[in-house]
Formats: C-alpha cells, sequence, structure tokens
C-alpha cells in the first residue's frame, strides 16, 4: 500500500502537532516509512518519489539477505552494497547494533539531503518515527518526550544551525514501536550522521535499566567521534552529556518560537 496523507489529522502522533516553523509542513507515508517534513514549500509527490528509490534498493537487499533485517549485532558483507544499506552497516558497527537500529534515521537524511541536493527546498526538516533530520539557517528548538517522566514535554534541546545538517533521535524503553532492551522513559542522541545518531539512541537505550547506568553511557559517549549530545531520562533522573549540549525549558522559550 502506498498513500500520501491529505487529512491532516489522520493517524498523526500528538508530537506532529506542536510543531511551529514557517517552513510549510505535509505528510508521506510509503509501506512502513511515515514522514513529517518541513520545507520552503509543499512537496508530497517529490518526496514520495524520493522514498521510493531510497527503499528500493533496500528492501531488495533484505529479500537477498533476510538476517539484516533481524540480525541485533553489526553485520558486514563482502560484497558492494547500496548506498542506503552502507550507511545502515556502518552506523550499526559505530553503535554495536543489527542495521535495522539505523533504518528510520538514514532514511530521513538520505530524504532530506535529497530535496536539498535537487534544488526542492534550501531548508529541511524530516522526522521519520520520532527521528529527525534537520537542515536550517537558524537555530531549532526540539521538544523532548519521554512517557510518563514529569521532564516529558517540558524540555527541549537548542540545537544551533552551525551543527547542521545533523540527526536528534530518540529510543524508549516504555514507548513507541521501536526495540529496547532497557528501561528508559527516553534516551535523546545527537550526532552529525542521522542513522548513528537512530542506531546510538537503541545502543544507550538498551543500556539504560535504571539511574546508576548513566556512567556506562557517558563511558561509550566520551569515545564516539561526532556525537554532539546524549539526554538520558528515567522517571524524574536525568542525565546530560555534550559540552555543545543546551538544554531548554519550554515554558520559558514558548515566546521565542
Amino acid at each position: 500500500m502506498e498513500e500520501t496523507f491529505t487529512n491532516k489529522f489522520s493517524g498523526i502522533p500528538f508530537y506532529r502537532t506542536l510543531v511551529s516553523s514557517p517552513l510549510k509542513s505535509f505528510r508521506v507515508v510509503y509501506r512502513e516509512t511515515d514522514l513529517f517534513v518541513l520545507a520552503e514549500k509543499k512537496l508530497e509527490k517529490e518526496v514520495l518519489s524520493i522514498v521510493k528509490k531510497i527503499r528500493s534498493p533496500l528492501e531488495a537487499f533484505i529479500l537477498a539477505h533476510p538476517e539484516f533485517k533481524s540480525s541485533r549485532v553489526p553485520l558486514s558483507y563482502p560484497e558492494k552494497v547500496p548506498h542506503i544499506v552502507k550507511r545502515m552497516l556502518d552506523a550499526g558497527e559505530v553503535a554495536g547494533v543489527g542495521p535495522m537500529a539505523a533504518v528510520a534515521g538514514a532514511i530521513a537524511e538520505e530524504a532530506g539531503r535529497s530535496l536539498v541536493k535537487k534544488g526542492l527546498s534550501s531548508q529541511v526538516v524530516v522526522e521519520n518515527g520520532g527521528d529527525v533530520f534537520l537542515w536550517l539557517k537558524q537555530d531549532a528548538r526540539v521538544a523532548l518526550f519521554a512517557g510518563d517522566s514529569p521532564f516529558s514535554g517540558k524540555l527541549g534541546l537548542l540545537i544551533k544551525k552551525e551543527f547542521m545538517p545533523c540527526g536528534v533521535c530518540t529510543s524508549s524503553g516504555k514507548i513507541g514501536h521501536s526495540l529496547s532492551l532497557g528501561k528508559a522513559d527516553a534516551i535523546t542522541v545527537v550526532h552529525k550522521d542521522t542513522a548513528i545518531a537512530d542506531a546510538l539512541a537503541t545502543a544507550f537505550g538498551n543500556l539504560l535499566k535504571t539511574p546508576q547506568d548513566f556512567k556506562k553511557v557517558i563511558a561509550r559517549a566520551e569515545k564516539i567521534k561526532g556525537l554532539l549530545g546524549v539526554v538520558g531520562i528515567i522517571g524524574d533522573r536525568l542525565l546530560l552529556w555534550g559540552k555543545e549540549l543546551k538544554i531548554l525549558i519550554l515554558e520559558q522559550e514558548r515566546g521565542k518560537l
């Protein structure tokens, strides 16, 4: 089934209704990929075409290599693989997880970069299942949602324009459909590569079962190139890592949006 949604309230995750931006917003759904896009103009047909081109070699590779879809550990292949597959394999290797942990972030970034490369929009935000690719000309404020935690919806991150393009990806052991072996309400990762951010969110989320595990995440984070920041939330406990990371209290920021 393939579809471009025109009913803007049809099954939309609630956090998408809170977006404030002068850019045009639209949603594109194709098979398992559900994108929320901000661009300088409505580009539903163009994004749908881009998504099909991104997914086609990935789907073919999975048919030929079913272990790619199910593996929870990094994989490698001797033969040349499609670009999207390589990006996911590389991200899995960095994070120590299976390549599918990077699929949402990889597709989000590939779609966003394609829009800019084609000259369709000089600025773009692509959100795919809560994982976000940002390429803007101004700073961005990204809200943090963490289930029942008292921090949920009250804190955000300031992503400076000089860090973009970059990815902001989140994993949770309590909400969402993605697999997590941990107990975090949310773990959010900011990395220059959105596929890597996605894979790291899964890897760090798997480590977090109690607040005492924050130190495990910090120890791993300090060794990873291109990592800009990490936010971990378990109940009323908060992990903030990254000297470039700036946390926002959203109530104080509403007048600035």
